[in-house]
């Protein structure tokens, strides 16, 4: 799905981290993300980059809608591209992200000036764990709640990671007479079965500069990927980034940092 009539394009928030003259670099977060997981990383990039980080549809203070394909994301980032005459630019996309940045540069090379791709490749992933933390936030009586550690503690069961809890809960947003889900929850949950596949068809190809970067200690790529990434992005160069799990650019700043601009 991509935008039409009936799915017209969402006009996305974004982060402006700086650069003002410099190159766009657009940064794109990875499922329930937002803009805010780049404010550091962002921040050094833009040091020789005009730096913007977009909350994709249905996260972070963007819109909700119910269509969440990666096309209809795609079409959102590309309206975001012609309102802000940004030119080609660096797309940076993790994970979620990474597939919608990998899908934008196969179907519209023209629009990227090269392409990084944090902790994804171009193939189906089954995230079972997933599925349990969507269950604990649906199940999650908000109208009881009392605050994020007490939101944190009642996910514990079904979320036994401290650290994913906090990820998890930084999506709840305080309101007059409670709490209230910022993310589209619903929308999100119904896509997953879709967000879970590979976008990218047998003959998309993007024949421009690639850096395709990767945490040491994540379950997300591993080596034998590379023909598959390198089949539909023949440029490709490779960074595995030492100590460092799904989130290099928050577990291990500074090194992704020096990849990203190196």
């Amino acid at each position: 799905m991509t935008a039409s009539p009936e799915n017209p394009p969402l006009a996305l928030y974004h982060r402006d981290f700086g650069g003002v003259g410099e190159p766009p670099l657009v940064l794109l977060h990875g499922l329930l993300g937002s803009s805010r997981n780049w404010q550091t990383a962002g921040r050094e990039l833009a040091a020789g980059r005009r730096v913007f980080a977009l909350d994709l549809r249905n996260h972070g203070l963007s819109p909700h809608a119910p269509a969440m394909s990666y096309g209809s994301m795609v079409g959102d980032v590309l309206a975001w591209l012609d309102a802000h005459g940004t030119g080609p630019v660096e797309l940076v996309g993790h994970s979620m992200g990474g597939k919608v940045a990998m899908l934008l540069a196969c179907r519209h090379p023209a629009r990227v000036a090269r392409l990084v791709v944090v902790d994804i490749t171009p193939k189906a992933y089954q995230w079972p764990e997933r599925l349990r933390e969507f269950d604990a936030m649906n199940g999650l009586e908000l109208a009881t709640l009392r605050s994020r550690a007490d939101a944190e503690s009642r996910l514990e069961e079904q979320v036994p990671g401290w650290a994913e809890r906090k990820f998890l809960t930084t999506n709840l947003e305080r309101t007059e007479g409670g709490w209230k889900w910022q993310i589209g929850l619903p929308e999100i949950t119904a896509a997953l079965p879709e967000l879970e596949q590979n976008p990218i068809a047998a003959g998309d190809s993007y024949a421009g500069p690639a850096l395709f970067i990767a945490g040491e200690k994540s379950g997300y790529t591993a080596p034998s990927d590379r023909a598959v990434i390198l089949g539909h992005f023949p440029a490709a160069r490779f960074e595995v980034i030492a100590g460092s799990g799904h989130n290099p650019h928050i577990e291990a700043r500074e090194a992704f940092v020096r990849a990203v601009t190196g």
